[in-house]
């Protein structure tokens, strides 16, 4: 597939030199040259009274001859408006996406810039393009940073967020940086766009809600036409089988889930047997004696004449207790809020899932064990997993780090083919063997001791966890170490940003859960725009002065893409976001000229870190236990080595490791 693709690199970039000679209204009016050829042969394929068929076969034909030109558009357009310019195996990546195939991209390879290439030109169809990924925050995030090469196209961009809906609007400033440029609009509207960002769930919902309106007014999507799925494996594999569910508050009672849950506590371990592979569990005889004693049954399993349990809805509160009070670990499996609500931790990324519920009573069982208020059982008005979801776009691509493990199970479920795109520049980063430990004690110990060598040696380490509790063990035999370090898990997701923006500084520590592994981009050297912001807050240094639109759109481009870090002769920051940091107008004192200054050392102190640190290991990735899905690890690894950066990884494991438990044999054991 990538030799096919070489053809249409070539032309993209014959076609650049004249391109570059448009000025911004004659690329603009490219788009609608597009679309009038794409009509154009939709009216001639209806013309030759052609089936559905042989008219979406004439539209897909349109799209194919126009790609070179539309691609080399999307090139320019990027380069006059963020800085960035697609690199030939980028282009590669878009023809992947565009035949509605998976493009496996390693890490720091641009795959949201990739993107933007298939995005436009189905885009020209009028038929709607969606771009899919994880969570708000990179659905935010990626809309407005691809939205300024939209927007010279003369296309509008659509945002999905949780219960509302914006459109990109350059034009519409707040004063307040996390709403600039997102005009609030109906829902509607924002699926009426060119293109429309969202997450998964946001779309599923969207279309369960759809399907439950009274009228085609009530209803908000259109046609499920061509969307890319970035983190395509964490999506339709990991998130396949998972229903989307819409309910309602049910009239039966909650009052057994607290009586179990106290039941369970004083279940000792031969009431049960657990089967760690297959992640069940059952009562033993001594426990339903226990049980019926405390109920005063004499036969929790009597069948009645029909062959019905008799006591069916307490043998299910049985087993959803053991289940909450045995294979549900708090920290691990969920966490409990401050305001008493148990918010599930996703085992693939250590995100929260704030708004999902375990089913079939398993959450209000979780909540009664805690001691929480244990809310109202639902039930269901309108469910769809996530596989079938997407199973129904007439073209469907995706785009992740790792793709290649689970090929087999793309094409089986959904057609999907997978294309390594190659890298760039070569991967210089260096993957050591596991080390193995008896113990877990004595790989925790191991792993601190590694760390603490790697940070007097001046080197950035990112040291990943599968839960918040493991993160929380190792940061305390790091403190006990005096190893200063920072831990990002799904409690402390609101630093996120703050935390993976630094931790490719010199000597910096960060601890991890699989939160890291995603959609995230570790700057070797550090994030510049991060450490001006920190030198300014020292300083108590004001911005006050006015900077061009023009000045403003290419510091922040040179900001968001980490071009500053490989492009000496960029020498601004994107500093009119600086003043949005805790400062009063009365408190601001420095002057344009030295706010310049503070982003220019700023700049200098990352170009220098990163040269230092080329020349030795680069950031070094610990992995403290493997994973179940071997992507996971491969994803934690890739945190390393992006854009031919150097870099290292292991991974230490020991024989207490749940995988090695459950998975490892009897001589294991």
């Amino acid at each position: 597939m990538v030799k096919q693709a070489e053809p249409l690199v070539k032309q993209v970039n014959e076609l650049a030199s004249e391109f570059n000679r448009l000025s911004d209204e004659e690329l603009r009016a490219k788009s609608s040259e597009f679309q009038e050829r794409y009509l154009a042969a939709i009216e001639e394929a209806e013309n030759d009274e052609k089936d559905e068929y042989g008219i979406r076969q004439a539209g897909e034909a349109a799209l194919i001859e126009m790609m070179p030109e539309a691609f080399a558009v999307v090139r320019e357009a990027a380069q006059r408006t963020i800085g960035m310019s697609h690199y030939d195996v980028q282009l590669i990546g878009g023809y992947v996406l565009h035949k509605g195939n998976i493009a496996e991209m390693k890490t720091g390879e641009g795959k949201t810039l990739v993107a933007s290439l298939p995005l436009y030109l189905n885009a020209l169809t009028g038929r709607g393009a969606h771009l899919v990924t994880v969570n708000d925050y990179l659905v935010k995030r990626d809309a407005r940073w691809m939205g300024p090469i939209y927007h010279l196209l003369g296309l509008t961009i659509g945002i999905l967020q949780h219960e509302t809906a914006y459109l990109y609007d350059p034009a519409y400033v707040t004063g307040d940086e996390r709403s600039d440029y997102l005009r609030p609009v109906p829902r509607r509207e924002a699926y009426l766009a060119d293109i429309t960002y969202g997450t998964n769930n946001e779309f599923g919902f969207d279309y369960l809600r759809d399907n439950m309106a009274t009228s085609l007014a009530q209803t908000v999507q259109r046609e499920l036409y061509f969307a890319i799925v970035d983190e395509v494996d964490n999506i339709l594999i990991d998130e396949a089988r998972t229903p989307l569910i819409i309910s309602g508050p049910s009239r039966k009672s909650t009052d057994w889930y607290a009586h179990f849950a106290q039941i369970a506590r004083t279940f000792v371990p031969a009431d049960y047997e657990v089967d760690e592979k297959r992640r069940a569990i059952s009562p033993t005889d001594a426990c339903i004696s226990k049980v019926e004693r405390e109920l005063g049954i004499a036969n929790l399993y009597e069948e009645g004449e029909t062959g019905i349990l008799l006591h069916a809805d307490k043998v299910h509160h049985l087993e959803q207790a053991l289940k909450a009070q045995v294979l549900f670990k708090r920290d691990k499996e969920y966490v409990v809020e401050s305001d008493g609500e148990v918010v599930i931790v996703d085992e693939f990324t250590g995100r929260k899932m704030p708004g999902r519920r375990y089913s079939d009573g398993l959450h209000e069982a979780i909540e009664a064990k805690e001691g929480v208020r244990v809310q109202k059982q639902t039930v269901t008005y309108a469910t769809i997993t996530v596989q079938n979801y997407f199973r129904m776009y007439k073209k469907l691509g995706g785009m992740t780090g790792t793709a290649l493990t689970e090929q087999e199970e793309f094409f089986k479920i959904y057609q999907l083919e997978v294309a390594p795109i190659p890298t760039n520049l070569p991967v210089r980063r260096m993957d050591m063997p596991d080390y193995v430990y008896k113990t877990e004690e004595a790989k925790f110990n191991a792993v601190a001791e590694e760390v603490q060598r790697l940070h007097e040696a001046g080197l950035p380490v990112l040291v990943g966890t599968i839960s918040i509790e493991k993160s929380e063990e190792l940061g305390r035999l790091l403190t006990k170490r005096g190893v200063a370090h920072s831990v990002l898990n799904a409690k402390l997701h609101e630093q996120e940003a703050l935390v993976i923006a630094q931790a490719g500084r010199p000597g910096v520590v960060t601890i991890a859960t699989n939160m890291a592994g995603r959609g995230v981009d570790i700057l070797l050297g550090g994030n510049p725009e991060r450490l001006a912001m920190d030198m300014l807050k020292q300083r108590r240094a004001e911005i006050n002065a006015t900077v061009s639109e023009e000045e403003v759109r290419q510091a922040k481009r040179a900001a968001q893409s980490g071009e500053l870090v490989a492009r000496p002769e960029d020498d601004e920051i994107d500093i009119s976001e600086l003043q949005y940091h805790g400062f009063s107008k009365e408190d601001w004192e420095a002057t344009l000229a030295e706010a310049k200054q503070i982003c220019a050392a700023a700049r200098e102190e990352v170009i220098k870190a990163r040269i230092e640190m080329s020349d030795i290991a680069g950031l070094s990735v610990i992995g403290t236990e493997r994973h179940e899905a071997r992507r996971i690890d491969n994803q934690l690894r890739g945190r390393a080595g992006r854009q031919g950066d150097p870099g290292y990884s292991r991974f230490y494991i020991s024989l207490e490791d749940d995988l090695m438990r459950r998975f490892g044999s009897e001589r294991i054991a």
